[in-house]
């Protein structure tokens, strides 16, 4: 440890990736997660009779898809994320723990971490983060990087427009020279957990019964469109947050099977022209699904035709144009040369295409256009995660950490180095 360069090469950092869906986790210098853990836990309450003046409430929490799939009676499912960012910290402490404990079977304190933040993070969360990775978990090195300039170096660029499509908001960040353009960064809250809300309203309008898996006991074999025939498992009534969250697992798979973004603006005539693909859900129930699995992603490139969402809401193409418009003229040309599609939305079939087809005809004739998305969607899905992964094992940044020495020195100060 000198001169304050951390450990050199042979040291595997671990790169933590937090999204509002699933927290990524892994070593650097590989090409895919470790691991991906829902950032949704059970949590539920125990009393615990104390010695002294009674009773002591304690919470208990369930962590990982194996744990929360297991019913209790009164666990409810919390998510530790708000707007991207950590709301919860003895919730994400928690998770910390089994992820080094169970899925990566290492010690905090041999392994230098690089940690992921969206753009719009506050100071006072990242001395938050600095604070307990020290303290609680005895890092020997961190560093926090913006996850649209991990996105931007996972596709090979230092300057890009970034638009990431993700469990709760779509945002288009642009990145020059490694930098984040605080000012030019436009979101909208259509992302994942939105189309995951229209698949529902559809189902319920047609009167389709969603039933998570894990409350199937056996079910019967039945044709199209028949009304399922299936026993319930027994067990403790589980609460309305567990269920919800487990009929939003059904429909998010729904979503990656069926779902596909129209290569040009939603035709009704069109979409029936394509062919239907084949879903059954748990119950048994099974039908084909046409036109809807156009008309349902639609939303993210055209809100202005969705009950309920207000005309101030951009779609994905406008959102690009407009943050675009924000920057300095000298790098516009270079942002539109490369558009860095990542976030696991952006894994929907169709959805590069229709925002090139978008943006094509609204950029202006002297600049060029580029869209660039990875082929495989697990590229596109874990984009900041390759990315931090990519940056941990250069040798030229590993002067870059923030040692736990300078941390003893300066305290939160060091923060300063982490742009």
């Amino acid at each position: 440890m000198s001169g304050g360069v951390y450990g050199g090469d042979e040291v595997g950092a671990i790169i933590f990736d937090v999204g509002h869906q699933s927290l990524r986790v892994g070593y650097g210098g590989e090409d895919t997660p470790k691991a991906e853990i829902p950032t949704t836990l059970g949590v539920w309450e125990d009393t615990v009779e104390a010695l002294d003046s009674g009773q002591n409430v304690k919470k208990h929490y369930n962590i990982d898809v194996t744990a929360i799939q297991v019913r209790k009676k009164d666990m409810e499912m919390v998510s530790l994320m708000k707007d991207g960012m950590i709301e919860d910290w003895e919730m994400f402490e928690r998770l910390t723990e089994y992820t080094y404990k169970q899925r990566l079977h290492a010690l905090p304190e041999h392994h230098p971490i690089l940690m992921t933040e969206c753009p719009w993070n506050t100071r006072l969360k990242r001395e938050k983060l600095l604070e307990l990775m020290f303290e609680k978990f005895n890092v020997p090195a961190m560093y926090i990087c913006k996850n649209a300039v991990l996105a931007a170096y996972a596709n090979g660029r230092s300057t890009a427009m970034v638009v990431d499509s993700g469990a709760t908001h779509t945002s288009a960040v642009p990145v020059h020279d490694g930098y984040v353009i605080t000012q030019g960064i436009v979101k909208s809250p259509l992302g994942g957990d939105f189309i995951t809300m229209q698949c529902r309203q559809f189902f319920e309008e047609k009167e389709i019964e969603l039933t998570p898996a894990c409350l199937v006991a056996s079910k019967d074999v039945v044709r199209e469109r028949d009304p399922p025939r299936w026993t319930k498992r027994a067990g403790a009534q589980p609460t309305s947050s567990w269920m919800s969250y487990m009929v939003r697992e059904l429909l998010q798979d729904f979503q990656m099977n069926c779902l596909q973004v129209s290569d040009s603006p939603y035709d009704e005539d069109v979409a029936n022209t394509l062919p239907m693909k084949h879903y059954e859900f748990p119950t048994g129930y099974n039908d084909d699904f046409g036109s809807v699995r156009l008309m349902i992603p639609e939303a993210l490139f055209d809100p202005s035709n969705v009950k309920g969402v207000g005309a101030s809401i951009l779609g994905v193409g406008p959102l690009v144009t407009t943050s675009v418009g924000m920057c300095d003229m000298d790098i516009r040309p270079s942002l539109y040369g490369s558009v860095v599609v990542t976030g696991g939305n952006s894994c929907l079939q169709g959805f590069s295409e229709r925002l090139n087809r978008d943006l094509a005809s609204k950029t202006p004739p002297s600049m060029r256009l580029k869209i660039i998305s990875a082929n495989s969607s697990s590229e596109r899905r874990y984009g900041a995660w390759i990315g931090g992964s990519i940056l941990s094992s250069l040798g030229s940044f590993q002067q870059m950490w923030l040692s736990r020495q300078e941390y003893e020195e300066s305290g939160k100060l060091i923060l300063e180095r982490c742009a």
